[in-house]
């Protein structure tokens, strides 16, 4: 939608503040969303869940071509962000569910990509088309991307929640023969009634915030990444269209620097993983620690406030656009570094409760990356391009220790912690199991 901005002004005769609202209501769907989809995935599966919630994010995103005023598009993109926001916490269930520790780099790389690199991309497609085809080729093209992968969804993903597999097939079992089977959940005494898992899980994010340490200080950290990639969606404009007069097609194009350090990830990812491997097999049939997830946070964690410091004081009329453009490409590489090692670090320390730990970063992240955009342009007038660049630079350098400090004294921490004690226990019993 921030391609759009502009067009939707004048459309609706409405403020910057107002239609920049659209970004911030979709995010905060992304906070909403994944209270709801994380715990009913525990009691109905995955794949109903993505179905169904992916199916109305093609409905609410197909609605906003429509030209119903300016507060129904409010809220339907508010719909859009709390129907398309599943993949953000189950997408990494689903991972953890079928790739062991060992295995999940990859995949891990590419589903932490995903919620960064489409953002950035956003923007150069969408004000291409905007100023080619009008606002609402935006909405529909949005609509129909979802609608592709919504089928496929459909055709081609499988169930691959175990609990609920099993008691699937316990319960086929038992009507189909008339003896009583259960699976090994309830017979471990794991499985709970679908009110009861419900009312745990909704209330299961909040507590890993409240008192896990490791998942509120790492989602601090990554909610300041976020809301600085949807601060720069406000900030770019200001450099690129307002001061140096381009289109917000070409406006878009700035985008590329980020995007290409965040593709830049994944080879980055491949190299620290053949690393972990080794530290595997030096392990041998011992779990490796989740603290070995952590170096692709620590290098990540120094290229941010490199990139936007880079950004921030290269940003004058009188600099070639070569290096500010350019500076987006070790943000988006540290950013996604972070993304990656932080997902990964926490899926291995709350196994169990996978879903839940990334549902609890995706509430927290989701709110700063709504509320960032809502004083990007009241800052930038306030403190200058230059000062207000610096502000989020500074905020990454002050979250720059702690992976450090998290490698060195995780293993106490999180033996100390409810949640990250039963999921070592849990993932003990499995290994003898």
């Amino acid at each position: 939608m921030t391609g759009t901005i502009v067009p939707l002004m004048i459309h609706f005769n409405a403020s910057h503040t107002l239609i920049t609202a659209g970004v911030s209501l979709y995010v905060l769907g992304f906070a909403v969303g994944p209270l709801l989809w994380a715990p009913l995935c525990e009691i109905y599966g995955r794949q109903i869940i993505f179905v169904i919630s992916y199916g109305l994010y093609v409905v609410f995103s197909a609605a906003c071509t429509a030209d119903n005023g300016v507060a129904t598009l409010l809220v339907l993109r508010f719909f859009c962000g709390t129907f398309g926001s599943s993949p953000l916490t189950n997408a990494g269930g689903v991972i953890s569910d079928i790739f062991n520790a060992d295995e999940r780099a990859i995949a891990m790389a590419f589903f932490s990509l995903a919620p960064a690199l489409g953002p950035s991309l956003g923007p150069f497609i969408g004000g291409y088309l905007s100023d080619g085809q009008g606002w609402r080729w935006v909405m529909g093209l949005m609509a129909i991307v979802a609608g592709f992968f919504w089928v496929l969804d459909m055709c081609c993903a499988p169930e691959t929640y175990a609990p609920y597999i099993l008691q699937n097939r316990a319960d086929f079992l038992s009507k189909k023969t008339g003896k009583v089977y259960i699976s090994i959940y309830e017979h471990q005494g794991k499985a709970d009634p679908p009110a009861v898992v419900l009312k745990k899980a909704l209330i299961r994010p909040w507590q890993l915030l409240c008192f896990e340490p490791i998942v509120l200080l790492l989602s601090i950290y990554v909610a300041i990444l976020f809301g600085t990639l949807y601060m720069l969606f406000g900030a770019y404009p200001v450099v690129f269209q307002l001061e140096r007069g381009w289109s917000a097609g070409k406006g878009g194009l700035a985008f590329l620097g980020v995007a290409v350090g965040m593709i830049s990830a994944i080879p980055t990812i491949g190299l620290i993983n053949i690393w972990y491997m080794k530290v595997t097999k030096r392990f041998g049939n011992e779990p490796v620690p989740p603290e070995y997830r952590l170096p692709g946070c620590m290098l990540g964690g120094i290229c941010v406030p490199v990139g936007m410091f880079w950004f921030a004081w290269t940003s004058y009329r009188s600099v070639h656009w070569m290096s500010p453009v350019a500076a987006g490409a070790p943000f988006g590489l540290g950013m996604s570094l972070v993304f990656h090692s932080i997902f990964s670090y926490l899926i291995d320390s709350y196994t169990i409760y996978a879903a839940s730990v990334l549902a609890s970063n995706a509430v927290l992240r989701s709110l700063f990356g709504a509320a960032f955009p809502l004083f990007t342009k009241q800052m930038y007038d306030n403190l200058g391009t230059q000062w207000a660049s610096t502000v989020p630079a500074f905020l990454s350098l002050a979250c720059l220790p702690m992976p450090f400090i998290f490698f060195k004294y995780g293993p106490a921490i999180r033996q100390r912690c409810k949640y990250s004690a039963r999921a070592a226990q849990a993932l003990a019993m499995a290994k003898k199991g």
